[in-house]
């Protein structure tokens, strides 16, 4: 929703076991004149039970709670609408971390890192600021997505049972084509030395997807993934237990060998540095850009002055516009980005502004991305 619009803020309910939570969580929300806090709830049986009765466009879910936990709710909140926006909301450990990538596997749609204190919590202003510019994004994927109007949630719940709304759908409708100006670069896409992935909001589905798709290749990939810290060695492992392809957190000082994927730890920037014949990774804790650390635009700076028109860079659903500055650096350089469509994206952010930028040589739905990459990476240099 923009400012000056007449549509109704998006609607939220917050769901955490701790009152003192659920306050902050709320006034922070509610600062904004765009969102609405309309239920509160303290356990995830209560918030099946009033999703069934009052509809709303996104819910953010504590992990841990009695009675019923989020992992639990999510299904059942999913089956009631699909459509409905889940944003799980956990401290920052590697338990909550595995649940939570286990929890966007099930249908969240996101994450937010909760700070572990309460008094933390009152002045984590960038916490405040995440969870707002998500809710909001996810507000307005749930309202594309059809979810259900106030008078149409009703009934009540019956058990662990509930019926699904026919008129919803798990995937958004793409925006009026006349909204977007996307011009494809026309040169020839060059023999790739490096694969390079961005991505955020939605990501980790989408990465695993990709990897899949695209398998072992002759060359190493560099991922920068929107996460923090304690979630970035966990999905280096997921990815490779689920694609089944070589996968780790990068480590600092470590070379970059073919057919090698590597995560950017979170709160670090990837970056690389060039030695003789080897390239190696190396990790920087300079400030935030785009408010993200690891951020996409440093990676590919670094990349296009090591191996210059011979990158292949892709950049995924996320919010914001990291990767497009980046991306024109490769571009200027001879290399070539390519991004994941509207209409398959979560969040059609980072990706949106790269297509936008007249940079991208190709602009797909997210089931021809890894197909495209291993063509044009194992096609002869």
């Amino acid at each position: 929703m923009v400012a000056g619009s007449t549509e109704s803020p998006y609607r939220v309910m917050v769901v955490d076991d701790s009152v003192v939570i659920r306050g902050i969580i709320r006034r922070a929300l509610e600062l904004d004149v765009s969102l609405k806090v309309t239920a509160v709830m303290s356990d995830g049986a209560l918030a099946v039970q009033e999703l069934q009765r009052a509809s709303v466009d996104v819910i953010v879910l504590d992990i841990e709670m009695p009675n019923m936990d989020g992992l639990t709710a999510i299904p059942k909140l999913k089956a009631i609408d699909p459509a409905v926006q889940i944003i799980m909301a956990s401290t920052l450990t590697q338990k909550n971390a595995e649940i939570s990538l286990k929890a966007m596997s099930l249908g969240a749609a996101d994450y937010v890192a909760k700070p572990s204190t309460t008094t933390e919590l009152n002045s984590a202003d960038d916490f405040k600021r995440e969870l707002v510019d998500k809710v909001k994004a996810l507000g307005a994927l749930a309202r594309r997505c059809g979810v259900r109007l106030p008078a149409e949630a009703k009934a009540t719940v019956t058990g662990a049972t509930v019926a699904p709304l026919a008129r919803s759908t798990a995937t958004p409708s793409p925006r009026p084509a006349a909204a977007k100006t996307i011009a494809l670069t026309s040169h020839q896409v060059p023999y790739p030395n490096v694969i390079a992935i961005g991505s955020s909001t939605g990501g980790p589905q989408a990465l695993f997807q990709v990897i899949k798709d695209m398998g072992k290749l002759p060359q190493p990939v560099v991922i920068t993934q929107h996460m923090p810290a304690a979630f970035t060695t966990i999905l280096a492992d997921h990815i490779a237990k689920q694609c089944g392809v070589t996968c780790s957190e990068a480590v600092d000082g470590e070379a970059l060998v073919p057919g090698h994927y590597y995560v950017a730890p979170g709160d670090f920037h990837m970056q690389f540095e060039k030695s003789g014949a080897n390239v190696s990774v190396k990790l920087a804790k300079t400030p935030p850009e785009n408010y993200c650390r690891p951020a996409v635009d440093p990676m590919l700076r670094s990349l296009t002055e090591i191996y210059g028109r011979n990158i292949l860079a892709a950049i995924l659903t996320g919010m914001g516009s990291d990767g497009a500055k980046g991306g024109e650096l490769v571009v200027k350089a001879g290399g070539a980005v390519i991004a994941q469509d509207e209409a398959s994206s979560v969040v059609w952010g980072m990706p949106g502004a790269a297509a936008t930028a007249g940079i991208c040589s190709a602009v797909l739905p997210l089931k021809d991305i890894g197909t495209y990459i291993r063509k044009i990476a194992t096609r002869s240099a």
